[in-house]
């Protein structure tokens, strides 16, 4: 690795040697410039069949299939999928609320972790990765690309960039649906602290553009347990007012309208057939990209 002489705190090289004998795999087809192991939409010559079509003056004689032929007198040609590269692009949520954390980590650090890991795996397989840090808008963009320096200059920004301002997420990822013109995977890690009806129609619209999505949710034991045990005087990170309460008084309000918000976001998450992760940054980020990275080659297996 040509980082090694440049030590970064989310960059753990027994994590990436632990994960790298697991291949990213996209869900739907990608379109590269070079082979590698995605399904393309493009027809090739692959080992794995696709299907038959009529022979047409100029195709490749070698591809016939004379058994189809003997069978019904007529020409047929084998066509078969073609494996192409992968686009990634990952989605950095550094909104002000990303940097809260109540223990070793805050969101955003476990986020740094969760995008280093995966864009390192997907150039080592020949991927092309790019970056977006967004908050109130794009703050920053590095289009995916496949040579190992520009994973350097990911792990820069990476590096460099800190949690501030409010969370435009829902706007954010239409232009990105808009601007990101080739079919990718698009992986979105953030807290997610939006109104899930604000979601839907941008999840739907990267559907539309032919594009993978996941979204890594990453919440905080404490918002999500409430353990406050005295009188507290709550911050909004992205700019809000401050509010001091009495927990054991609005608990019972805020576990109801958590538990809405989430069954909100995984009724959406569905019906949009987005791959969704919720996780709480207690969990070490070996494991959800352990299972992340499983799961999707489960699925490749099966297709």
């Amino acid at each position: 690795m040509s980082e090694q002489h440049t030590p970064r705190e989310f960059l753990e090289p027994k994590v990436l040697a632990g994960l790298s004998g697991l291949p990213l795999f996209a869900r739907r087809p990608m379109r590269g410039n070079v082979s590698g192991r995605h399904t393309s939409p493009m027809r090739g010559a692959s080992v794995e069949f696709a299907e038959y079509r009529k022979y047409v003056p100029g195709d490749d004689l070698r591809r016939l299939d004379w058994r189809a032929h003997g069978r019904s007198d007529r020409y047929y040609v084998k066509e078969f999928e073609a494996d192409t590269n992968l686009r990634l692009q990952l989605v950095l949520d550094t909104s002000g609320s990303m940097e809260y954390g109540s223990g070793e980590l805050n969101k955003l650090q476990y986020a740094r972790r969760i995008a280093a890991a995966i864009g390192y795996l997907a150039v080592q397989q020949g991927d092309a990765v790019g970056l977006s840090c967004v908050s109130n808008g794009i703050t920053g963009h590095l289009p995916p690309r496949r040579n190992p320096a520009h994973l350097k200059t990911i792990f820069d920004a990476l590096e460099e960039t800190r949690g501030q301002g409010e969370t435009h997420l829902a706007d954010v990822l239409h232009e990105l649906a808009e601007t990101t013109r080739q079919a990718a995977m698009v992986i979105v890690i953030s807290d997610f602290f939006v109104d899930p009806n604000q979601l839907r129609s941008c999840f739907e619209h990267l559907r539309f553009r032919k594009h993978d999505l996941s979204l890594f949710h990453l919440l905080d034991p404490m918002e999500l347990n409430f353990e406050f045990s005295r009188p507290t005087r709550f911050l909004d990170m992205e700019g809000g007012t401050a509010i001091f309460a009495e927990p054991s008084e609005i608990a019972d309000r805020y576990h109801d309208a958590l538990q809405d918000y989430l069954d909100q976001l995984q009724r959406i998450v569905v019906s949009s057939g987005v791959d969704y992760h919720r996780v709480s940054i207690d969990q070490p980020y070996p494991e959800v990209l352990t299972n992340f990275l499983t799961r999707r080659a489960m699925a490749k297996g099966g297709r």
